[in-house]
């Protein structure tokens, strides 16, 4: 084995050995020609040297270019953009969003209403206080601990506040505050969430009511409004139910999931107990009091925040606010989208059907169906503000192209099976059939190209054919058959009957 080998290694040797050789003279050449170089350089004039560097540098940054490009080639063109952090909306940028979308018909009257709200809130000085949480969690209560004296509806039930109510407090420093008590979260039907969260968002101070550890909605709801920045405080209300190595546990498993930067202040919000008297002939007698409230560590903590510099609680104020107006601009955008979305599908369904039924020879058809294809994209692509090359489209149209082959057949005995349900239909014609498939055909991948732009910012190739995949065989039958009765009728409207049409 050994001997047989030996050759082997020895023309590996000889190898080796020329390749090391063949290297030290590549590294002499290349030193030789660097000092050959570098002595020119040193007899040329000042403005050579510029020149040269100027040449060197440019040739460089070219080549990294080049190779950045090789190296992401075949990457959707919006990745590098949606995976950089975004940056906070300002008002200019929103209002100059608002202009231009309403321009296109969306409607921003909404979000329009949340700017002028801002203002109004600048012009009036006021700091809000938005006390916030989930129902039965002791908010009305808390206020009420917060001003005594104020006639505020508190049911055991829960849900008693169904709006923002308003109440104006002053601070032992002698701050004066807008209290917001809003409606609780998870509700039956959750219809008071979104309103409770948008005016949690505009408030200067946040505190959010908790009676313990926090669930996984808490946690989320909760999570939302310290990561725009808003100032938060916890009240972590009815502390009497717990001993006092248990709320320490709990105080930090809130500062743990929350951050360190949110304070967590344990408060009783008063109520009523039950007390239970003794008396010494044996008798016992149960009577309901006023359970005295324990709001100070709140009192402390929110003081803390007013102590800050007004401007800075402004401008973290603002920031949610239009954060919060970019959301919902964005909702109006998506929803406008998505409509608009559909109307260019089922426009261009309508047009690949007509236009196979009125092919004039065999073979164009699939030019039309081709020309429709390329601006089904490209109508899309305008609609999402997506850049679209046409190479780059030619070539999704001749992958999707592969897709549709490996189901025409199945495509075609469906559609088949569904005209000869009509009745005086007789023999059909390849026509008619081809029609009805190009029209699912073009449903299909006008949803997915739909799809994949408007969750993935780009047509990317492999996602967005999966989608057309699937959505071919999506309610099939009952979409052949709504195809089917569009073609029959146009047929019939045109007098060509039902035994006419192309192959």
């Amino acid at each position: 084995m050994s001997r047989g080998w030996l050759p082997f290694r020895l023309l590996l040797g000889v190898g080796a050995s020329i390749g090391v050789a063949v290297l030290l003279v590549l590294v002499l050449y290349i030193t030789d020609l660097g000092l050959s170089v570098w002595e020119r350089l040193q007899r040329a004039p000042t403005t050579f040297w510029v020149i040269y560097l100027l040449i060197l540098g440019v040739l460089s940054a070219g080549g990294a270019y080049g190779v950045w490009r090789v190296l992401n080639w075949g990457q959707p063109a919006g990745r590098s953009r949606r995976l950089a952090p975004a940056k906070p909306p300002d008002e200019a940028s929103l209002r100059e969003q608002i202009e231009r979308r309403e321009a296109a018909g969306i409607q921003v009257d909404s979000i329009r209403d949340e700017l002028e709200e801002l203002q109004r809130r600048r012009a009036a000085g006021e700091i809000i206080v938005a006390v916030f949480g989930e129902i039965s969690t002791g908010k009305s209560s808390l206020i009420r601990a917060l001003l005594p004296g104020t006639d505020i509806a508190v049911d055991v039930r829960g849900g008693t506040t169904r709006e923002v109510t308003y109440y104006t407090w002053s601070s032992s420093a002698g701050d004066r505050l807008i209290l917001a008590d809003l409606p609780g979260l998870n509700e039956a039907d959750g219809s008071l969430d979104r309103q409770a969260r948008d005016e949690a968002l505009r408030a200067h101070v946040i505190i959010y009511v908790c009676e313990g550890d926090l669930t996984r909605d808490q946690y989320e709801a909760l999570r939302t409004l310290v990561d725009l920045g808003s100032p938060v405080i916890v009240a972590l209300n009815k502390i009497d139910r717990y001993a006092e190595a248990e709320l320490v546990q709990i105080r930090q498993r809130l500062a743990e999931r929350v951050g360190e930067q949110v304070e967590v202040a344990p408060v009783q919000s008063g109520g009523v107990e039950e007390v239970t008297r003794i008396y010494h002939d044996g008798r016992e007698e149960t009577t309901l009091r006023e359970r005295p409230p324990q709001v100070e560590d709140l009192r402390r903590a929110l003081q803390r925040y007013l102590d800050t510099d007004p401007q800075v609680l402004d401008a973290l104020r603002d920031t949610a606010v239009f954060v919060l107006a970019q959301q919902k601009l964005d909702v109006a955008v998506a929803a406008y989208r998505q409509g608009k979305a559909g109307d260019i599908v089922q426009s261009y369904s309508r047009k690949a059907v007509f236009g196979a039924l009125a092919a004039v020879s065999p073979g164009t058809d699939i030019l039309i169906q081709g020309y429709l294809g390329i601006n089904l994209i490209k109508d899309l692509c305008a609609l999402y503000e997506v850049p679209a090359r046409e190479m780059d489209m030619q070539r999704f149209l001749n992958l999707a192209g592969g897709q549709v082959r490996r189901n025409v057949n199945l495509l075609l005995a469906l559609v088949g099976n569904i005209f000869k349900a009509f009745p005086g239909m007789g023999t059909v014609v390849g026509g008619m059939i081809h029609a009805v498939v190009y029209g699912l055909v073009f449903e299909s991948l006008g949803k997915a190209i739909a799809r994949s732009l408007e969750t993935r910012g780009d047509l990317v190739n492999g996602p967005t054919l999966r989608m057309f995949e699937d959505n071919l065989s999506e309610d099939l039958e009952a979409r052949a058959k709504r195809l089917a009765q569009m073609v029959w009728n146009r047929q019939r409207e045109s007098g060509d009957g039902a035994g006419t049409g192309t192959g």
